[in-house]
């Protein structure tokens, strides 16, 4: 985890091994007075980290702007480079506030809402769906085929996901989410594809 200060305002990294809890030990703020703040997600990073951070920006009077999410591949030199996947390039779009109910909202790349989707609201976007609070609507990730796309929420209590091509229902009447609970909140899952098959697992 790296904050500094930059031309446009502050910036601030999030690693591969950032957690909530050391973010919440590292990270001091300055009273930011309705400043900015930018935040890069490096890698495969907790997303139980941002949301630490995007509380925490939040608590110190400073807005959170823009958040990159880059995804790179490295290929040896006796390789070519892979073709880029059309979301490569897409802007992750941040929602800063709940999706109400019976809306539809697409996007060409990641989304990030800070709020919750409401039952009957659907989200669909070519790159992550990331919801920091509950997901009751329905939720696409990876639309077009991408099955590296994850869904991840607090909980997902929704009657239907999709990863890529994959679809993840809930019996009539209930949802996919266990309901899972820790210190009276409910715990973050995150699903992704893995042979071809939606698993949803809690974060710890």
């Amino acid at each position: 985890m790296k904050l500094r200060g930059t031309l446009g305002g502050l910036n601030l990294l999030l690693e591969p091994g950032d957690t909530a809890e050391s973010v919440s030990r590292g990270l001091v703020m300055p009273n930011l007075s309705g400043s900015s703040v930018t935040i890069e997600v490096s890698g495969d990073a907790d997303m139980g980290a941002l949301e630490r951070a995007l509380h925490l920006i939040r608590e110190a009077g400073g807005q959170p702007g823009r958040i990159r999410a880059p995804r790179v591949t490295v290929a040896s030199p006796a390789q070519a480079a892979p073709e880029a996947h059309p979301i490569d390039s897409a802007r992750t779009v941040i929602v800063p506030h709940t999706i109400r109910a019976g809306s539809r909202n697409e996007y060409r790349g990641s989304v990030i809402v800070l709020g919750d989707v409401n039952p009957s609201a659907e989200v669909i976007a070519g790159g992550d769906v990331i919801v920091i609070g509950a997901l009751r609507g329905l939720a696409h990730a990876g639309q077009g085929g991408y099955s590296d796309a994850i869904v991840w929420a607090r909980p997902i209590a929704s009657p239907q996901i999709r990863i890529g091509d994959a679809v993840a229902r809930a019996p009539e009447g209930s949802s996919l989410s266990n309901m899972r609970v820790r210190g009276g909140e409910p715990v973050a899952e995150l699903a992704k594809l893995q042979d071809g098959v939606i698993v949803i697992d809690a974060q710890k």
